[in-house]
């Protein structure tokens, strides 16, 4: 068995000698899938040079090259004009044919195969070191400016444009595992109707999340949520449960909501967790339908709801869904879907090849090797990482209330 795994990694390197690290890593999209969502949506109607395919790869190279702009995308392709049948993109890349398609190709083609990396991502991903087992999903939204006079569709306020992107985002793998993209004037609270809730899941919410009918319905599908308490709470107690306080949990009570219309959107027992983080000086006080956890865990499940706020700052500093390549609503949308495809590109690359490092210097030494003819196992090997100052989202978070 060792010997035949030594000749396979010897024939892999051997193939992948002479062809561009670029072509190398796409070469982990399944194409088949992707062919399969085009002619769903006949996105390759009437296409005779660049297609769908073309358009997907070009977009993936200006996420991992970090290109701020349509033409400065189109201008480190065409410096390396002679290598783009290589590199996949086609005979016409023109900043005319990239633009025309990112602006009227159906988005939901690039929408579906995000999902299907997502699932792909995920599965590959399984975290059983996790202390607490099964999925765990926190869920949140970031809001991403845009210039009202350009992107004249995402009015926000008065003088500002915006949307939000809505994201579940799966703790223990680190992948996002639902996006929905909305403008951002729609409340937060109505996308947890669009949430594709799991049974035995949890799921986190800060208390911006508070709609107790909503949340009732968590409970009515057999899952579980933690979500932070509202300072105007009211909870009558029914019985308390013996806690420790040296490990900062100050009580542990099952009770009922009062008020007459939040004791109708929620009719069934709730638990109450008020817990005291020494870190930071504060005390948070939890909701949760779930009466098996310790309270400890309780505050480990909302701990791990920062992962998603470390993870929006952590993509919007790295990929492109700040600065956009196009001023439609559905440009940005393919463009959002784009740098979603190419985070889930990167983690499935670094588990098959076996890469220990962290998705940060992964990106990092991608986006200056791309047209380099090395093996991708090489080039993350023999090197010392020391020196890389910004750690991983991953790293921080369990630092983090």
């Amino acid at each position: 068995l060792r010997v035949d795994l030594k000749c396979f990694i010897r024939e892999k390197i051997f193939m992948n000698k002479g062809r561009y690290v670029f072509a190398q890593i796409t070469e982990f999209l399944p194409k088949r899938v992707f062919d399969i969502i085009v002619e769903k949506y006949s996105g390759d109607k009437s296409v005779r040079f660049f297609s769908c395919w073309n358009q997907l790869l070009c977009l993936i190279f200006g996420q991992l090259t970090n290109r701020d702009s349509l033409r400065d995308l189109i201008v480190a392709i065409d410096a390396h004009s002679r290598k783009t049948y290589h590199l996949g993109f086609g005979k016409s890349v023109t900043r005319s044919n990239l633009s025309k398609a990112n602006e009227n190709r159906n988005s939901k083609i690039f929408e579906e195969f995000a999902y299907h990396l997502i699932d792909l991502a995920q599965s590959k991903l399984n975290n059983d070191d996790f202390e607490i087992k099964g999925k765990v999903y926190a869920f949140d939204s970031t809001t991403i400016d845009l210039c009202l006079n350009v992107f004249w569709w995402a009015k926000f306020r008065k003088a500002k444009g915006g949307i939000k992107m809505h994201t579940l985002f799966d703790v223990t793998t680190q992948i996002p595992a639902f996006i929905h993209i909305t403008a951002a004037t729609v409340n937060d609270v109505n996308a947890m109707d669009l949430i594709p809730y799991e049974s035995d899941a949890y799921y986190i919410f800060d208390r911006g999340y508070v709609d107790y009918s909503r949340l009732y319905r968590i409970t009515l599908l057999s899952a579980y949520f933690v979500v932070r308490a509202k300072s105007n709470l009211r909870f009558k107690r029914i019985y308390s449960q013996k806690v420790d306080k040296n490990t900062g949990v100050q009580n542990d009570q099952i009770g009922k909501l009062t008020g007459f219309y939040v004791s109708k959107d929620y009719p069934e027992k709730l638990r109450k967790v008020k817990y005291y983080d020494n870190e930071t000086n504060r005390t948070f006080v939890f909701l949760t339908n779930n009466m098996t956890l310790t309270a400890q865990e309780v505050a480990f499940l909302y701990k791990n709801r920062w992962q998603i706020e470390l993870f929006f700052k952590w993509i919007k500093q790295h990929l492109k869904i700040k600065s956009f390549w196009g001023t439609s609503e559905n440009a940005v949308r393919i463009q959002i879907y784009s740098a979603i495809t190419t985070y889930c590109l990167v983690s499935i690359v670094k588990n098959e090849l076996k890469i220990h490092r962290s998705t940060y210097e992964i990106l990092q030494v991608l986006g200056i090797s791309l047209l380099d003819k090395t093996p991708v196992k090489e080039l993350f090997t023999n090197i010392d990482y020391n020196n890389v100052k910004e750690l991983d989202y991953k790293q921080l978070s369990f630092n983090l209330f």
